[in-house]
């Protein structure tokens, strides 16, 4: 696949993508169980929303993205165990 030939992505494409990213680099900072848990969930998450949102509806996949950096930030903090398909799982002492 040359530079030529490959397609120019979007704006909101590259950060999609950039997210996508975001997610896979965080998950290596956790623990092997929790990693495999985390790449799975952000892959099929990624692929559902792909494949069931139409790619000219910016107001919803802004609103993915918007959710999903959110998702990021938390899954960041030292304490953040899990991450779940609707929301991130802290651990018990940030839940008090």
């Amino acid at each position: 696949m040359g530079a030529s030939r490959a397609q120019k992505l979007s704006g909101i494409q590259k950060q999609v993508l950039s997210l996508y990213r975001g997610f896979l680099r965080t998950a290596c900072s956790k623990t092997p169980e929790n990693q495999a848990h985390i790449e799975s969930l952000v892959s099929a998450e990624f692929r559902k929303n792909a494949q069931s949102i139409d790619r000219k509806n910016f107001l919803h996949i802004e609103y993915l993205l918007r959710r999903g950096k959110k998702q990021l930030d938390q899954l960041k903090t030292v304490d953040s165990v899990r991450l779940s398909s609707s929301n991130i799982e802290l651990s018990d002492n940030q839940k008090q």
